[in-house]
């Protein structure tokens, strides 16, 4: 079984466990996430993996952010101050994404800290995301195409991105190389 398998399972499983945990019906978060009944049951069996954009969607109809959904720490534990690369929690970011995220997304935290790696032709779908807060980020490697409103620009390592996040945004791996990046976001929104 491939990486991109397991992690389609494993947002499934989340899923399923999270809107069980809420006490929501497939239809009822369906309902509330504005997606159609089937999408719910697609993605809890593993049989389609969600963009970025509609998973957050999803979500906000439980309500719970990514950073929620996917942080394995549990409630009451003390708070790290180091992190091991291997110890950064993964965020299934959809095809081609990963997020792995600096700490748990306790509630509280007024800072969001992502180690974000795009494959080649990834992208965060055609929604637009938008939430509010602010983002920015400072790219590594290769080369990301950032939109935001009715603006978009290529950047490339060293580059960077500073914007308020209320504006529709979308982002893409516009080279030929894998791009990595560290971003940050306040308040956390995943």
């Amino acid at each position: 079984m491939g990486k991109g398998a397991f992690m389609e399972m494993d947002v499934g499983f989340r899923l399923r466990m999270v809107r069980l945990r809420h006490e929501l019906s497939q239809r009822t978060l369906a309902k509330r996430a504005g997606v159609a009944n089937a999408t719910i049951s697609l993605i809890e069996s593993g049989n389609t993996s969600p963009s970025v954009s509609a998973l957050k969607r999803i979500l906000a109809g439980i309500p719970m952010t990514l950073g929620e959904f996917f942080s394995d720490e549990l409630p009451g534990m003390k708070s790290e101050v180091f992190y091991r690369a291997e110890a950064l929690t993964e965020i299934s970011g959809g095809e081609g994404i990963s997020y792995r995220q600096i700490g748990s997304a306790k509630a509280g935290h007024v800072l969001q800290i992502l180690h974000e790696t795009y494959q080649i032709g990834a992208d965060t779908g055609m929604i637009m995301l938008q939430h509010e807060g602010e983002e920015g980020a400072v790219i590594l490697s290769g080369q990301l195409e950032v939109t935001v409103g009715e603006s978009t620009r290529v950047l490339g390592a060293g580059d960077a991105y500073y914007f308020n996040s209320r504006e529709p945004h979308r982002f893409r791996n516009a080279g030929n190389q894998v791009c990595i990046l560290v971003s940050s976001c306040s308040p956390p929104t995943f």
